[in-house]
């Protein structure tokens, strides 16, 4: 595989990651350098180990991986996209707080995200298997062109965050139902492709 294919493979899967970056980026009160760093680097971290495992996991539990990666996906998405909207609804009854945004990082919300972000490059991480490629420098590679992403990504929030104002934790739960959405349509066209 070429520089321009692994770049371009990289910006592919770095894609939904970087889409929550900047929800996140929009819906933290609470933005600087080390949770810019953190965020970035725990979406990074996934989307560069998914396609190992993946590239491991190969023929043997293809069929497995591909039938459900998609409805996880969908899954941890939706709940956290719903839970964000739920709170902005919830906070929004207490006339003091001006914005509906997070205090702080959750850590267990960025592992989630992480990983429902991370799970379409499992399942590339498996198509990989199949291809004469270098697999340790592939997904260093698009671990760091995530990591770059979605680091601009948080910034990019930060800046967005003000303009959406009280909106910005219902605007960032319907960007990650999106995506999940997304992901399943994606699959769905490539089922689709593969029948006909």
């Amino acid at each position: 595989m070429g520089i321009f294919t692994t770049i371009l493979t990289g910006f592919a899967l770095a894609m939904d990651a970087f889409a929550v970056s900047v929800t996140k980026g929009m819906t933290l009160r609470k933005i600087n350098v080390f949770v810019s760093f953190k965020i970035a680097f725990s979406l990074g971290l996934f989307q560069a180990i998914m396609p190992l495992i993946g590239w491991f996991a190969g023929i043997k539990f293809q069929s497995y991986i591909t039938a459900i990666d998609h409805w996880i996906a969908l899954f941890l998405l939706s709940f956290i996209g719903l839970k964000m909207i739920f709170e902005a609804y919830e906070d929004s009854k207490n006339p003091e707080l001006l914005v509906t945004c997070d205090a702080e990082l959750d850590n267990k919300e960025l592992l989630i995200l992480s990983i429902a972000t991370s799970i379409d490059a499992l399942a590339v991480g498996i198509s990989f298997a199949f291809l004469d490629v270098h697999i340790l420098p592939l997904c260093l590679s698009i671990g760091i062109i995530t990591f770059v992403l979605c680091f601009l990504g948080v910034v990019i929030g930060k800046l967005l965050g003000p303009i959406f104002k009280n909106y910005s934790q219902i605007v960032g739960g319907i960007v990650l139902i999106l995506i999940g959405i997304n992901i399943l349509n994606e699959h769905t066209d490539f089922i689709y492709r593969m029948l006909h």
